[in-house]
């Protein structure tokens, strides 16, 4: 495994981060509690030694399930990543950007986007508690809440900072704007937003801003949801409940049935999978610094991991990005 610097922070994070969002079960069709567990110990095992979660993902369940997981490991070779401001518990009292709907179990559950001083400081002492740990390696905020001022936001993530209970900060989704208004009270490290190849929108403006700022991008979403798995294409039927029913929907699928193809030959012959293919192009995307892969079982966290253990050449470079420029 690669380890790379996050951005301006101390933090060094396996390149391949696990991504915990799909064992909350919220939104994926459910989860098995077993599994789960024994996939972040088979990332661990195998140098996926960075974890990203929230407490959204399965309404506190994702945390819980690694707070046990990593009970047995010694926490200062384990990086900790999460989150606060997205708010389900009915705690903001309807204060906040009404976000969407979530389901649990058919019920539906409103989400709001919250982050006020109150709300961050809540939210992070929830979190310490589920993930059974004093401190939170990267602490990030989940989605911009326009109700709330960035400085007010800042200043209780600064406030965390001082106290030791995180080690870093970082923002999700914000575009330059934001993030060079938090910048003003406090050092933002890293930028977790959506990058794939079906969606590179940050290479035009938030790129060449994070690069100069030295700001690491983590990319979520990189195999867009299990697309570009090509599972899609062949054998997979998707749960009723799964919100990638409609997600998919915004794609050219026979333009991305295509690329799968075209892929498919390459990662043949560098006798990978298409998702590591997939994974490793993008890992050697300028100014990505760790890119997330979510797992549910042993055999995926594995498969993740082993994503480092071959390169691309310049040539098969060139081969994937002709590939991808035909999507458009």
């Amino acid at each position: 495994m690669e380890y790379r610097k996050l951005g301006n922070s101390e933090l060094e994070l396996s390149a391949i981060t696990y991504g915990a969002f799909a064992i909350g079960g919220t939104m994926w069709g459910g989860t098995e509690k077993k599994d789960s567990i024994d996939s972040i110990h088979a990332s661990i095992d195998h140098g996926v030694t960075t974890i990203d979660t929230a407490p959204f993902y399965g309404f506190g369940l994702s945390e819980e399930m690694i707070g046990e997981a990593i009970k047995s490991q010694d926490r200062s070779k384990v990086q900790l990543l999460t989150k606060f401001g997205l708010v389900w518990d009915g705690s903001n009292n309807g204060k906040g950007d009404f976000f969407f709907d979530a389901d649990d179990n058919g019920k539906k559950v409103p989400v709001y986007k919250y982050s006020s001083k109150a709300n961050v400081i809540k939210e992070v002492e929830e979190s310490l508690k589920r993930l059974q740990t004093d401190y939170i390696d990267l602490l990030q905020i989940h989605w911009p809440d326009s109700t709330t001022p960035i400085s007010e936001t800042m200043e209780a993530a600064e406030s965390l900072i001082q106290q030791g209970k995180i080690r870093a900060f970082g923002v999700s989704n914000y575009n330059v704007a934001q993030i060079q208004e938090a910048q003003k009270t406090i050092q933002v490290s890293s930028n977790q937003v959506a990058y794939s190849m079906l969606n590179r929108k940050i290479e035009e403006e938030l790129i060449p801003f994070t690069v100069a700022e030295n700001i690491g991008i983590i990319a979520y979403s990189p195999m867009e949801r299990g697309l570009l798995t090509g599972k899609y294409f062949t054998d997979s039927k998707l749960k009723e409940n799964d919100h990638r029913n409609g997600y998919f929907n915004q794609f050219d699928l026979q333009k991305v049935k295509t690329l799968v193809e075209e892929l498919t030959s390459l990662a043949h012959a560098k006798e990978a999978s298409l998702s590591q293919l997939v994974l490793r192009w993008t890992s050697l995307q300028k100014g990505i610094a760790i890119v997330l892969a979510g797992a549910r079982n042993a055999e995926q966290a594995i498969s993740n991991a082993k994503t480092m253990n071959f390169d691309l050449s310049a040539s098969e470079l060139e081969f994937i990005n002709q590939a991808i420029a035909k999507i458009k």
